[in-house]
């Protein structure tokens, strides 16, 4: 509970009259019950006084800051939350200058503030620091159970926006406000504890407690491999879609990258466990290898930033968030299909166990089987190459670009069993989920669409055609006073100009009108599916191809009519 100015907040769950649950907090509470109860009945394979395993996580909250005023005068920021146009600035992020330097004065003032109305609530941010773009920071807290560390993050945000405002500052949480540097990303980072104070990705000091370790390390692995689209489907939609893979941003090819040293260990277990019993020498063999995991491990693994799951030492890093997200889209996913994984693990090894093998060896079997079936998802390399893509096809891994049809992955059967076979969620629940995926991403594009048409028609096109006849004025002065030879030699420069803003200005016109058609063709399909895809591929394109001829208009126009600030005013004014 906390209180906002006079009021008492209580947090709770909200579902229909039916009992349909229409938030994500019930949900959410489901996955975490059922990770508990599944992960519980594996610790006790080697500590029996665990009676509890909480999931922790901790969001790191990527944002950026612009001035008050400029914020108004642009209204693509106000009402689609990102620059719909707005041509790169000569200079951005070349220099890592921004993320290396100092936290500019007035910046800090609103960190500051902003922390200290959230210790008010109860929410502990740690980390402030630079970020790689202009103008973008960062803040991250302690580490806490994942029910709290989600509430905590929306309050956050709450309070970040509000804070802002004070200090003539507008946060933008969206994923990729500005095309051509460093989108934001809420990276989750999740580990699972013991009511015993062990934290169960940490490796341990001995050849039991780095036999438990890499229990649950493989789980994990088999977990993103056997539900890997659905967990892309819970971290894609429309706006993270322009930040997922480029510019530091993780590839949406969802993958785990263990490190050189774990990787390695993976293969020696998965070669070295064989299908007959193993003699005591191997079985001591084996246990002191996983006995030599040093505790430089936490050190030597987070190194690849292309990686949208990535072990960093003592937890999981999921890259792939966008900053705008509520995590718990992401942590409903992650903790059921972790929780049905781990279960499965249980069934699997007690049938072994019942065929008259130890515990060990049914464990060293069962986690062999798990390796080797999930090499497919484990990469250690560039996720941004060519090379990788191609790869991942090979792997059977999924890469749709389509921001519908990756939501759509939530109905596959693995989907399914994950989600519903756990009890999280109802079928009814699921398949509603999924429409109002559609539906939001349908009319995000359609409002971004519709400001788009709306200042390229009234506010760019004016103002080039306001351009262009100073321009015409300038060549018919030149006409009245220069003698033929003369004219054509200065006014050439001149007469190229209008050709090109003439031209740009006709294609403006016309990819407005065929995008507002086209909206109009999709607005009148009823099924939601088929909507989301009209607009996916028929409306979305056009986003880009008006924004071109834009931004090379923004160019060639004089900069004192320019309607709008543009990239070097909204990224460098602190």
């Amino acid at each position: 509970m906390f209180v906002v100015g006079s009021t008492l907040c209580i947090p709770t769950i909200f579902v229909s009259y039916t009992g349909e649950a229409l938030d994500y907090k019930a949900p959410l509470l489901k996955a975490l019950t059922e990770l508990d109860r599944a992960a519980v009945d594996v610790c006790q394979y080697f500590d029996k006084d665990v009676t509890k395993v909480i999931a922790t996580l901790g969001c790191e909250q990527e944002y950026f800051l612009i001035d008050d005023a400029l914020y108004y005068a642009r209204p693509d920021i106000v009402l689609a939350e990102r620059t719909l146009m707005g041509h790169q600035s000569s200079k951005d992020q070349q220099l890592s200058d921004h993320y290396f330097g100092s936290i500019p004065e007035r910046v800090m003032a609103f960190m500051e503030d902003f922390e200290c109305e959230a210790y008010k609530l109860g929410i502990p941010v740690k980390t402030r620091h630079n970020e790689v773009a202009p103008n973008q920071f960062e803040c991250a807290p302690i580490y806490e159970e994942v029910n709290l560390a989600v509430d905590h993050n929306q309050i956050l945000m709450d309070i970040m926006r509000r804070v802002g405002r004070k200090h003539k500052f507008r946060v933008l949480f969206h994923e990729k406000p500005f095309a051509g540097i460093n989108g934001s990303g809420k990276h989750n980072n999740w580990s699972m504890a013991t009511d015993t104070g062990v934290n169960l990705l940490s490796p341990g000091k001995n050849p039991k407690t780095n036999l438990q370790f890499l229990t649950f390390l493989v789980n994990v692995i088999k977990a993103v491999n056997d539900s890997n689209d659905v967990l892309r489907a819970s971290v894609m939609n429309e706006s993270n879609s322009y930040r997922l893979g480029g510019h530091e941003a993780p590839p949406a090819i969802i993958s785990i990258f263990v490190g050189s040293y774990l990787t390695s260990m993976l293969e020696n277990l998965a070669r070295k466990v064989t299908d007959k019993k193993m003699t005591p020498a191997q079985k001591t063999e084996l246990k002191l290898g996983i006995g030599k995991i040093p505790e430089i491990l936490l050190d030597n693994t987070d190194r690849n930033r292309t990686s949208p799951f990535a072990f960093t030492g003592n937890r999981f890093e999921f890259r792939a968030v966008g900053s705008s997200a509520n995590c718990s889209a992401s942590m409903i996913v992650l903790n059921a299909a972790v929780a049905y994984q781990l279960t499965q693990f249980k069934k699997d090894v007690d049938a072994i166990i019942k065929k008259g093998r130890n515990k060990d060896e049914a464990i060293f079997q069962v986690l062999k089987k798990y390796i080797l079936e999930s090499e497919r998802v484990l990469f250690e390399g560039d996720g941004y190459s060519k090379e990788w893509h191609e790869e991942a096809v090979k792997r059977g891994l999924c890469n749709i670009s389509s921001v519908p049809e990756s939501i759509r992955m939530y109905l596959t059967k693995q989907s399914r069993e994950v989600l519903t076979g756990t009890g999280v969620l109802t079928t009814k629940e699921l398949e509603s989920r999924v429409e109002v995926e559609y539906e939001k991403f349908v009319k995000k594009v359609q409002i971004e669409a519709r400001v788009l048409g709306d200042l390229a028609i009234n506010h760019i096109v004016p103002t080039a055609i306001t351009y262009m006849t100073t321009l015409v004025e300038n060549v018919k002065g030149l006409r009245d006073i220069f003698n033929d030879a003369e004219f054509e030699k200065l006014a050439a420069a001149r007469k190229e100009m209008i050709v090109t803003i003439s031209d740009h200005i006709s294609n403006i016109k016309r990819l407005v009108n065929e995008m507002i058609e086209e909206r109009k063709k999709a607005n009148i399909i009823e099924d939601n599916y088929k909507k989301a895809i009209a607009y996916e591929s028929k409306v979305k394109p056009y986003l880009d191809e008006v924004r071109y001829h834009i931004d090379k208009l923004e160019l060639i126009v004089d900069n004192e009519i320019w309607p709008l600030p543009k990239y070097r005013e909204l990224l460098f004014t602190r």
